[in-house]
């Protein structure tokens, strides 16, 4: 499965596995609950990672060497904070769950990780959730995790920080059925004339607001930790790639005749801002979403 249609798998749960929540989750817990099935001790353990992986994120912008290397191309590119935030997720979710399958965008070479990348926290406010019944006497073994360690990296070395996300999904019987999405400046204020990626001129929240967030849903029960606003009546509205165009990107957006078009980076910032998403598969760019 290539890099697409993993980002593709990682969004696409969140938005549409039912009637969004307002829970955004109140505590983080130690490790393991008895009682809880494996799906949703995962899913509280990923969102745990997850809140630990936007900070890391942050600190690696703070410090102000992003350690850029392009993979194939100028347009493809790897971070510090991809690789910091692979190996914390990956090595975090297989202490706790030995038998998961766990498969990173990045491909990193075998090395020891640091104790300060691992979560072993996980978030007390999912384990309160009850989990679908056709998914309670899942093991742990028939599940897969996939990451997306940093959405927007392209974004996020050009200082257009809103853009980026960290996604994690989870796949059973190669369907996706959970996932979690962190937007490490959600909320953020941007100085258009502050470069962020210099050190010490960290990103900020706005006044009475909290920098970041992370969104979570399950296939049956629902999505939380964010507030569906509704498309302004009448309005027609298409989210597509701000860095992938090309001809057949820019012809379908034409023929659907919108009234606004918002040109973003990242697959799960483009699905995060959704109510209703319609793929549209484009070369080096998960989908074309499109809300209406």
């Amino acid at each position: 499965m290539d890099a697409a249609a993993v980002r593709c798998l990682l969004c696409c749960v969140p938005l549409v596995c039912g009637n969004p929540g307002d829970l955004s989750g109140s505590g983080r817990g130690p490790s393991m609950a008895c009682g809880h099935t494996v799906l949703m001790r995962l899913v509280a353990s990923a969102y745990a990672v997850a809140q630990k992986a936007g900070m890391i994120v942050r600190r690696v912008i703070a410090e102000g060497d992003l350690g850029i290397v392009e993979k194939t191309c100028a347009t493809d590119l790897q971070t510090k904070a991809d690789r910091l935030v692979q190996m914390s997720i990956c090595s975090s979710l297989a202490r706790k769950f030995p038998k998961l399958t766990i498969i990173g965008e990045e491909d990193l070479p075998p090395e020891e990780v640091d104790q300060e990348l691992i979560e072993d926290g996980q978030w007390e406010e999912i384990l309160k959730q009850p989990c679908p019944s056709q998914y309670s006497a899942i093991k742990e073994e028939d599940l897969v995790v996939w990451v997306d360690p940093l959405d927007g990296t392209k974004e996020y070395t050009e200082g257009l920080l809103d853009n980026v996300t960290v996604l994690i999904g989870i796949a059973y019987e190669g369907k996706a059925i959970a996932g979690v999405i962190n937007q490490p400046y959600y909320n953020y204020q941007n100085n258009e004339n502050q470069k962020l990626r210099e050190p010490k001129n960290e990103a900020k929240a706005g006044p009475d607001a909290v920098l970041g967030r992370t969104i979570w849903g399950v296939l049956g029960l629902g999505a939380f930790g964010f507030q569906l606003k509704e498309v302004p009546a009448g309005k027609h509205i298409i989210t597509t790639t701000r860095s992938h165009s090309n001809q057949l990107v820019m012809d379908c957006v034409t023929a659907m005749n919108p009234d606004d078009v918002l040109r973003v980076g990242g697959a799960g910032n483009k699905h995060a801002r959704l109510e209703l998403v319609l793929f549209l598969p484009v070369p080096g760019c998960a989908s074309l979403p499109v809300s209406t």
